[in-house]
């Protein structure tokens, strides 16, 4: 038998390491999802349990949270960053399904439970994968919540489309798979996950400053501040894959080493890597500094990315 819908309002299992501010925007982000994902019970009834099941089974909101910490840092907190933060992780949890397939990563765990295409097939699973793809970008075009004009929400249009095209998650993506068993420069490896995993973090962040109104030197203080963080967000990615445990990180753990895929410890070792990871969550604390007050969201997501245990 197929499992359930996971409760969204059920406690995230990455709960413990946020604070109670952004334990409720990973909240309100599990019901904005919840809202605009279609009901199990609308036909294609196989699809939509698909989609269901790949976005609301746990995950940590980052790209959510993103949007909300941005919106906050420019004194926004109102229903208008739903559905921006709603699109951003439509498209994440997309990636992560597609990635998830055997012609991919060929894995069969993700965050704890089996992958979609392990429950549901691999057709139903590409065809969820599309689909999510599609609603995120229909949410963030009609929203009846926002404010903006037409030229701004084009604008959000067209960096979320840029975050997931040749020069963002598909391109880093492609990169990744051209990558295995070579020996790649430690500029190449930031280059590639730049791509495949800081672009859609930096378009979060982006999508939260927008909708907000953000100016200019805001736009570039926060693009440096999510650069920081996405990379960040991947080398300790790289050193939970040593160093974790397959139960606790909700992924297989050691699987890139196994794979001979190119990760910073394999480039630079641990120590190095760690290191890295400081530098940049120190970049990113430099770069929010000039909202003040405004940035302690995001100022508590960056250490966030940089100590998490999963």
């Amino acid at each position: 038998m197929r499992p359930t819908t996971p409760n969204p309002s059920n406690p995230n299992p990455d709960a413990p390491q946020l604070g109670t501010r952004l334990l409720a925007l990973t909240a309100r982000a599990d019901a904005a999802l919840a809202r605009v994902l279609p009901s199990e019970q609308q036909p294609p009834l196989e699809l939509h349990q698909a989609m269901r099941y790949a976005v609301l089974g746990g995950g940590k909101r980052l790209r959510p949270l993103m949007v909300y910490a941005a919106g906050h840092a420019l004194g926004m907190d109102g229903i208008e960053l739903d559905a921006p933060a709603c699109a951003v992780e439509l498209i994440h949890a997309y990636s992560l399904v597609h990635d998830d397939l055997p012609a991919m990563d060929d894995d069969a765990l993700r965050r704890g439970r089996p992958t979609c295409h392990i429950v549901y097939g691999e057709a139903m699973a590409i065809l969820a994968g599309d689909a999510l793809q599609a609603l995120a970008f229909e949410i963030l075009a009609h929203d009846p919540h926002n404010g903006r004009d037409a030229a701004r929400t084009l604008q959000m249009l067209r960096v979320l489309g840029r975050a997931c095209g040749a020069e963002g998650m598909a391109g880093g993506q492609a990169l990744d798979l051209s990558a295995v068993g070579r020996k790649l420069t430690l500029a190449e490896l930031e280059h590639m996950h730049a791509c495949k995993t800081g672009a859609l973090i930096r378009t979060a962040v982006r999508l939260g400053a927008l909708t907000a109104g953000a100016d200019a030197t805001a736009l570039d203080a926060l693009d440096r501040y999510a650069a920081a963080v996405g990379l960040a967000f991947q080398v300790r990615d790289d050193i939970l894959d040593v160093e974790g445990e397959s139960t606790v990180i909700g992924k297989t753990a050691g699987k890139d080493a196994a794979a001979d895929k190119p990760t910073f410890p394999s480039i630079i070792g641990l120590d190095a890597s760690r290191a890295r990871l400081a530098e940049l969550t120190a970049t990113a604390l430099q770069a929010s500094a000039p909202f003040g007050h405004g940035a302690v969201l995001l100022e508590e997501l960056a250490h966030y990315a940089a100590n998490r245990s999963h």
